[in-house]
């Protein structure tokens, strides 16, 4: 009976797995496709597709755009995050859980509503369809991410820390920079990389907020209205390359946080 559920339960996980991972292995094998459509049988492996879309000043564009637009605005709400999450976590705030629960509320809404509301309040303001327009709407799905992560691991015992170091006469601005930033590194960190990971393939917010200059996503989609083709194969696996380097970063960071 026990050799029976263990490969019952072999089976299962190679169901599951191979459900999530099976597209993707697809996605990349037929991106080194020598001919030009993506269909069996397999010719290849030929590296044709990855030289087109380098050669591809729109896909490149888009592709610098996607890379400036994501380090930027998990920058910016990542220090946001940090800032917000300190000034909760030490100070004793009027509302503060209603405070916190607004912050993170974001995280519950649809990122088309937050992109209509974006859009809508943008129109309002003059404020021009850009990257910068999209690199905001990608700190206001962020912030409350980053928050969440760094409030979570701000300890009783990075208190004692800090007072020790005001005791000492350091200025309040040493000890947050000095101390509280060191001490609360890893968190940070997991949070800019899990930013990143999000902004980086994040499509509906840039498909509402840009206009002539997008980024790779919202070129992907523009692809994928002419059909599939080994192009298209290609650009997929590269982001999900980049997607999957941010996770590894990221869980680097968290592996280092549970040693300390």
């Amino acid at each position: 009976m026990r050799r029976i559920i263990r490969v019952a339960s072999w089976l299962y996980a190679l169901a599951v797995y191979g459900f999530i991972f099976l597209p993707v292995v697809v996605l990349v094998l037929f991106s080194l496709q020598a001919t030009s459509f993506p269909i069996p049988p397999f010719t290849g492996p030929s590296l044709r597709w990855y030289d087109a879309v380098l050669s591809d000043v729109r896909l490149t564009s888009a592709l610098v755009n996607s890379l400036l637009v994501a380090s930027i605005s998990s920058a910016t709400a990542v220090t946001l995050g940090f800032l917000s999450a300190w000034g909760f976590a030490r100070f004793v705030l009027p509302g503060s859980g209603l405070l916190r629960g607004l912050i993170t509320l974001p995280l519950t809404v649809s990122y088309l509503i937050i992109g209509m509301g974006l859009l809508v309040l943008f129109n309002w303001a003059g404020v021009p369809k850009s990257l910068l327009a999209a690199g905001i709407g990608h700190v206001v799905i962020n912030l409350p991410l980053c928050f969440a992560i760094i409030y979570s691991q701000m300890g009783d015992h990075q208190i004692n820390i800090e007072r020790a170091a005001r005791d000492l006469g350091a200025p309040e601005w040493k000890v947050l920079l000095l101390i509280t930033v060191p001490v609360m590194a890893p968190a940070i960190f997991a949070g800019f990389f899990l930013s990143m990971t999000f902004s980086w393939d994040e499509f509906v917010i840039s498909f509402l907020l840009t206009r002539f200059d997008t980024t790779l996503p919202v070129e992907i989609w523009n692809l994928l209205r002419s059909g599939l083709n080994p192009k298209t194969n290609a650009v997929g696996s590269l982001v999900f390359a980049v997607s999957i380097v941010l996770v590894v970063l990221f869980e680097l960071t968290l592996l280092r946080r549970r040693k300390t």
